[in-house]
């Protein structure tokens, strides 16, 4: 199985894909321009290694070698120093770029340190910037289109992004993920930041035509809040009808979402048909305080044990 994504979605996705395979590949944004990844990103020019690291986390095991590697490769360093702020994990994957002089076998080395239940490669070979037009980005000129540049500024604009584009434009995609995808049982799309996480690998041409030929089964897991920023205002069917606008010809099997994050049923299946989807609903998300808007890992497996069967 290949999971699709960046940050918390895809780490979601995989701790939920892991219970129910022992062949999984993650395939990873690499657009990240914030914090410590946008800080080594420029420093070094390496591919920004955050949402990598956090796919490599939880993909660790549940013993307890997996867990207290889990909490190291996360662990941010504090102070005022030039360290702080900075992840573990980021330092050991840059390392490891840098022992190895290649981006892949410098995460493979990481992923058999941790005894990672999977693979996890980057989407492109080349650091990428999100592009977006934005209405509205100025909130004193809310009818202007604005270009805003860089996944941090589009994650958090007040305005509606209209379209993106990377930077450099047709970037190569990364081989060992085209590999990963043509040779999937099942390739899974979401949950995530959708335009900073998740349209970008469907704006990398040859990423984006291996996901429409590939044979394998294609699911797409649903968002259960709109971000404030890039979606706002998105109801369930939106993350389809965006997923459709950059990618007409890709067909998708499988849609899940949670039965109570669902606003308009008859336009989500709707749109599940103009992409020739099976809708299911199912309770997969957290509960409890401080939860809102969490995939729950167990439920998710079960729900992709249901579908995948």
């Amino acid at each position: 199985m290949v999971a699709l994504g960046g940050g918390h979605g895809l780490s979601a996705s995989l701790q939920a894909l892991r219970r129910v395979t022992d062949s999984l590949t993650a395939i990873v944004g690499v657009a990240d321009d914030g914090g410590s990844s946008g800080r080594l990103r420029a420093e070094f020019g390496v591919l920004p290694p955050g949402d990598l690291r956090m796919a490599l986390a939880a993909l660790c095991g549940d013993d307890s070698w997996g867990r207290t590697w889990e909490r190291v490769i996360q662990h941010r360093f504090g102070g005022e120093g030039q360290l702080a702020g900075h992840s573990m994990g980021n330092l050991l994957i840059t390392a490891l770029w840098e022992e190895t002089g290649d981006a892949v076998a410098g995460l493979d080395w990481v992923a058999a340190l941790l005894e990672a239940n999977g693979r996890v490669l980057p989407c492109s070979s080349v650091p990428l910037t999100v592009v977006a037009e934005v209405l509205g980005h100025d909130p004193d000129r809310p009818d202007e289109v604005s270009v805003v540049t860089g996944q941090v500024e589009v994650a958090t604009t007040p305005g509606d992004v209209l379209h993106i584009s990377l930077d450099p434009a047709e970037p190569r995609a990364c081989p060992e993920a085209i590999t990963a995808v043509l040779e999937a049982d099942a390739i899974v799309l979401g949950p995530g930041s959708w335009y900073t996480s998740v349209i970008p690998h469907l704006v990398i041409p040859e990423l984006a035509r291996a996901i429409a030929d590939s044979p394998a089964r294609r699911v797409v897991v649903l968002n259960l809040n709109p971000q404030v920023g890039e979606t706002t205002g998105f109801a369930a069917h939106t993350y389809l009808d965006v997923l459709y606008n950059y990618l007409p010809d890709l067909r998708v099997d499988t849609v899940i979402g949670d039965r109570r994050h669902v606003e308009d049923l008859r336009a989500l299946k709707r749109s599940c048909a103009d992409l020739g989807a099976e809708l299911f609903l199912m309770d997969i998300a957290r509960t409890g305080p401080g939860t809102a808007g969490m995939h729950d890992p167990q439920r998710l497996a079960v729900a992709f044990d249901t579908v995948l069967a």
